[in-house]
């Protein structure tokens, strides 16, 4: 075999694994974007128990830290949480029964989050996943809020063979909204939170909001 014969044969090699590649790393990238869409679809659906499927171990583990200050965290402890915890952990006392409460486990705390409303649809229903950078087992997807690109990113996990979302990943995010949404109510947060939770669910809240249920 002559060396011009050798270097066609090697272009065509080149080629073809190149292709294989660019293939893979594109079927990846669609499949970040089909975990979004099958997360976002549950959600508008109410469907908690699908929900979950596509959130990662960092989720479940962050609700299940919410779910053990809703359970012991005083007062006290309360007031040292960030704006977004405080609201989790207010929102779950105000809306659920310590029976649930008792019950739950982390997962389980998410899939009533989601079913009953307190995950809201606005989060997703004109929201999509934009470009996607793989790096191993981890990605991060744009966020496109009603067609506009955001200036964050939605992190993703392969975990189990699958992309699964970190919802975490967002709540930086959410606190300077939650911020600059108290900023312009001239309210305090324990008042933001409070006139938020009466707003959503026509019932005010009471001293035992503070309490913890063990």
């Amino acid at each position: 075999m002559t060396m011009t014969n050798k270097l066609k044969i090697f272009g065509i090699l080149v080629l073809l694994l190149t292709g294989q590649l660019t293939y893979g790393q594109s079927s990846e990238e669609e499949l970040v974007r089909k975990s979004f869409e099958n997360y976002k679809k549950a959600i508008l659906n109410d469907n908690g128990d699908e929900a979950v499927k596509y959130v990662d171990s960092r989720t479940i583990k962050y609700y299940s830290e919410i779910l053990e200050l809703v359970k012991t965290a005083d007062s006290t402890k309360v007031e040292t949480l960030s704006i977004l915890d405080k609201v989790m952990v207010f929102s779950v006392r105000h809306r659920t029964s310590r029976e649930d409460i008792l019950s739950f486990d982390g997962k389980s705390l998410l899939v009533y989050a989601i079913k009953s409303g307190m995950v809201g649809k606005n989060s997703v229903s004109n929201n999509s996943i934009g470009d996607v950078t793989i790096n191993n087992d981890f990605s991060k997807g744009q966020f496109i809020a009603n067609g506009q690109k955001a200036p964050f990113y939605l992190h993703f996990y392969k975990e189990d063979e699958q992309w699964k979302i970190d919802l975490t990943s967002l709540f930086t995010v959410s606190e300077m909204a939650l911020k600059k949404m108290i900023e312009e109510t001239g309210q305090n947060e324990n008042e933001f939170i409070f006139s938020l939770l009466k707003m959503i669910t026509g019932k005010k809240t009471d001293h035992e909001i503070w309490k913890p249920m063990n």
